[in-house]
């Protein structure tokens, strides 16, 4: 596997970092995330670097530096463009709050920096100029065997911080991997420190973890671990039938992160629930408002013999931007819970697209009266009754959108003004 390492595309600026700081005598690795994506023959998103130069050191190197994390020992070097980390080779303190140690001491040795990462496959270091490969862990021997294992104990790497359990599970569903078995028994015993991450850093393991091609074995893990327990027990909760089913329709749901959160949730709660976890997660209003919108909304099997008024009201509600995601979570459901009701499933979502593609008015501000109209009509200033009357318009043109004409309008309007004694 070393091999891949050898012909990695590495951009120029990452190589002349390395190969400056190499010629100041210091030394240099790629390490973590890049390593292990280089030997998978997958290329990185980003690079980071590690070397014996102490951060003031590396200052002096280069012309452009960024001080980003110079406390911890990264700084970032501006080279040809590129933004390029930077991180002096350290040993860390004690874990006091589950997330940061309590100190950090730089070190001169590259394994002693390694020693202190979560996962073996995160632990390679690699000089691509020397072409060394430093693997003290069995990183590249657990990558051939499909196994996320922590870095010497896990249980003690788990107290350190406490989302690494939460990672080691993320890293199993997006490459596919299992856990190796010390590394699995040590969740359930260090979810008390699991409990003390943020939800935000929570939350961005799980979007990764619901969008990766193996996300229904993720949420095994997670459930299986008590992971799942801990930030989305609602779902962990419900019967092993249901958790089945809703962990297939995932699967199933295209890679939008709105859309698998609502197919994950829409049927074990309701909206209002819905938008209780989005926000409780920390997800942004919007999305959260979105997901329980899709959840309110995702049983179109139940519509199936709906007239189109019913279903102009439905996209009135639903809007017409949102109807896409809306039968993606309505397909990925019925797919799995209902495979022989997807082609009525389907004949509705023909016609939701017929209706939407014929562009009916389905809002207050698309009725041909404004406002001030309705209010001429009835010889009213502003008052409740101009809302009244407004709803009144919609309810009329969502039956039949050929009604929206300002002359239809004002003659209907005045007959429910003449009919309600007002």
């Amino acid at each position: 596997m070393i091999a891949n390492l050898h012909n990695a595309d590495i951009p120029r600026p990452v190589l002349d970092v390395i190969a400056r700081l190499r010629e100041l005598g210091h030394a240099v690795y790629l390490v973590g995330g890049c390593v292990r994506d280089m030997v998978r023959k997958v290329h990185p998103k980003d690079f980071d670097v590690a070397t014996s130069a102490l951060p003031e050191e590396v200052q002096r190197a280069f012309r452009k530096v960024i001080p980003t994390g110079i406390q911890h020992g990264t700084v970032t070097v501006v080279q040809g463009g590129t933004h390029v980390e930077v991180t002096t080779f350290r040993s860390e303190g004690d874990y006091l709050d589950g997330r940061r140690p309590s100190s950090v001491a730089f070190e001169r040795d590259i394994v002693k920096d390694l020693s202190r990462r979560d996962f073996t496959i995160n632990a390679m270091a690699y000089n691509p100029l020397d072409r060394d490969l430093v693997d003290p862990f069995g990183g590249q021997t657990d990558l051939q065997a499909h196994l996320i294992r922590c870095v010497g104990s896990a249980q003690e790497r788990f107290s350190e911080d406490g989302l690494r359990p939460l990672r080691a599970v993320r890293f199993a569903a997006v490459l596919g991997f299992s856990l190796d078995p010390a590394t699995r028994d040590a969740i359930p015993a260090t979810l008390g420190v699991f409990r003390k991450v943020a939800l935000e850093r929570v939350r961005e393991e799980l979007v990764k973890l619901l969008l990766s091609p193996r996300a229904e074995g993720g949420l095994v893990l997670l459930a299986d671990t008590g992971l799942l327990d801990v930030f989305l027990p609602e779902v962990a909760r419900a019967s092993a039938e249901a958790a089945r089913l809703t962990r297939a329709a995932v699967q199933a749901a295209p890679l939008e992160i709105e859309v698998r959160l609502a197919v994950l949730l829409a049927d074990l709660v309701d909206r209002t629930q819905a938008r209780d976890i989005g926000l409780r997660l920390k997800f942004p209003n919007k999305v959260a408002d979105l997901v329980a919108l899709l959840v309110e909304h995702a049983k179109l099997e139940e519509r199936v013999g709906e007239a189109d008024p019913a279903l102009r009201r439905l996209l009135a509600r639903v809007g017409l931007a949102q109807l896409p995601q809306l039968l993606a979570v309505a397909r990925a459901r019925v797919s799995v819970r209902a495979p022989e009701r997807l082609p009525e499933v389907e004949a509705l979502a023909a016609r939701l697209e017929a209706l939407a593609a014929a562009k009916p008015p389905l809002s207050a501000k698309e009725l041909a009266l404004t406002g001030g109209d309705i209010m001429a009509t009835l010889g009213v200033g502003p008052s409740p009754i101009v809302g009244e009357a407004t709803r009144f318009l919609l309810d009329s043109v969502l039956d039949d959108p050929a009604l929206n004409t300002a002359d239809t309008l004002r003659a209907r309007l005045k007959e429910w003004h003449a009919r309600s004694g007002r």
